[in-house]
C-alpha cells in the first residue's frame, strides 16, 4: 500500500484496504450524489426563485459545513498541518465558490456548468508548476482535454442562442472561478502528497474556517450581505433549500477530496466533468429546455474526450522520474561491481601468465 493511501476513510468506510475499483466506486458515488443534488438546488434557487447572492450563500454553506464536521467528531487536536498551510488554499476555495455561485445571476446553469467543465485543461497545465507535484501527462491526455474544451464551447454557444440568461459579466466571473479551480485541486493534492496523514475532514475544516473571513469584504463592497439578509428574511424557506444543498454538497466535497488524495487532481477533474454532463442532461429534462444540433455536437465531443481519457485508466498520469529510479536503472549493484572487478583481475592474471 502506498503512503498516500494509508488510513483513508470516507464517512467511516475504510478505503485504504480496498482495491482501486472499489475506492473509485465509493468516492464517485458520494460525489455524484452530492453534486447532482447541489446542481438541482442551485438551478431552483437562482433561476426559479431569482435569488442571486453567491457570496452570501457560500457564507451560509460554510457554517453548515462546520456543523457537519463537528458531528463527524473532528477537533483541532487531530490537525497534522499548521494553519498557515491553508491560507492560500482557503482564499482560492472561497473565491471559486463565490464567483461560481454569483455567476448564475448572469448565466443560466447549463452555460455556467459547461464553462466550469473546461477546468481539466488548466488543472493539468498548473500541475506542472505546483511544488511537490510537478506532474507530466502524455499527449493523448491533452488531446482528451482539448476535445472537452471544444465540445463545451460549442454547447455554450448553442445555449446562448436558446437561453436568454447569458452575459459577458457572467463569463468573466466563471472564468475567474475557473482560474482559481486550476490552483485549487493541485494545491489540495500537494498537501495530501507532502503530508499523507492529512485527512479530508481536516482539509475541509481548516479551509472553511480560514476561508470564511475572505467572503466578508466582497459581501460588504457589493452590498450583497444586507440585500441577501432582507430577501431571505422575507422568504425563510430559502434557508431550508440552502441547508439541504449544503448537506448534499458536504458529502460531495468529502468524496472529491478522497478522489484527489487517491487518484490525483487531473483524474478527479475528469470525473467532475462526467458529473457535470449528467447534471446538464438532468437540467434540460427537469426544466424542459430545448436541445439543438449544436448541443448534440458539443455533447458528442465531450463524450469523445472523456472516453479518450478513461481508456488508459491503468496509468492516469505520469510523474517525473526520480533520481532513485534513475540510479537503479543506470548503475549496477555493489555486489555486481565486485564480481566484475574480480573477473577483470582474473583475466589480467591469465594474460600475464601467457606472456
Amino acid at each position: 500500500m502506498k503512503n498516500d493511501e494509508r488510513a483513508r476513510f470516507l464517512f467511516g468506510i475504510s478505503l485504504s484496504d480496498r482495491p482501486k475499483w472499489q475506492q473509485f466506486l465509493l468516492c464517485s458515488s458520494g460525489f455524484f450524489f452530492g453534486y447532482l443534488v447541489n446542481g438541482v438546488c442551485e438551478e431552483y434557487v437562482y433561476n426559479r426563485l431569482q435569488f442571486s447572492y453567491g457570496w452570501y450563500f457560500t457564507f451560509v454553506q460554510g457554517f453548515v459545513y462546520l456543523f457537519l464536521i463537528y458531528l463527524q467528531g473532528f477537533t483541532t487536536k487531530q490537525m497534522v498541518n499548521p494553519w498557515k498551510t491553508y491560507v492560500k488554499l482557503s482564499a482560492v476555495l472561497m473565491g471559486s465558490h463565490g464567483l461560481t455561485k454569483g455567476s448564475l445571476a448572469f448565466l443560466n446553469y447549463p452555460a455556467q456548468l459547461m464553462f466550469k467543465s473546461t477546468k481539466v485543461l488548466p488543472v493539468m497545465v498548473m500541475g506542472a508548476f505546483i511544488p511537490g507535484l510537478r506532474r507530466k501527462y502524455p499527449p493523448h491526455e491533452y488531446v482528451s482535454a482539448l476535445l472537452l474544451v471544444v465540445g463545451l464551447i460549442l454547447f455554450t454557444l448553442a445555449d446562448a442562442q436558446t437561453s436568454p440568461n447569458f452575459s459577458v459579466i457572467g463569463v468573466l466571473m466563471v472564468s475567474g472561478a475557473l482560474i482559481m479551480d486550476s490552483f485549487l485541486g493541485n494545491l489540495q493534492e500537494a498537501i495530501f502528497t507532502m503530508n499523507p496523514e492529512t485527512t479530508q475532514m481536516e482539509m475541509l475544516f481548516c479551509s472553511t474556517v480560514v476561508g470564511l473571513p475572505f467572503l466578508i469584504p466582497p459581501m460588504l463592497l457589493t452590498g450583497e450581505l444586507f440585500k441577501a439578509w432582507n430577501s431571505c428574511w422575507q422568504h425563510p424557506y430559502v434557508y431550508g433549500v440552502l441547508v439541504f444543498e449544503a448537506m448534499a454538497t458536504f458529502v460531495g466535497q468529502v468524496s472529491v477530496l478522497s478522489l484527489i488524495a487517491l487518484f490525483g487532481a487531473a483524474t478527479t477533474a475528469m470525473i467532475t466533468t462526467a458529473r457535470k454532463a449528467v447534471t446538464l442532461l438532468l437540467s434540460y429534462m427537469i426544466f424542459t429546455k430545448p436541445l439543438t444540433e449544436e448541443h448534440g455536437t458539443g455533447l458528442l465531443l465531450i463524450g469523445m474526450g472523456i472516453t479518450l481519457k478513461l481508456l488508459p485508466e491503468n496509468n492516469p498520469h505520469q510523474r517525473v522520474s526520480t533520481p532513485s529510479s534513475k540510479t537503479n536503472t543506470s548503475k549496477p549493484a555493489p555486489i555486481e561491481n565486485d564480481r566484475i572487478r574480480l573477473e577483470n583481475a582474473g583475466e589480467k592474471e591469465e594474460k600475464s601468465q601467457l606472456v
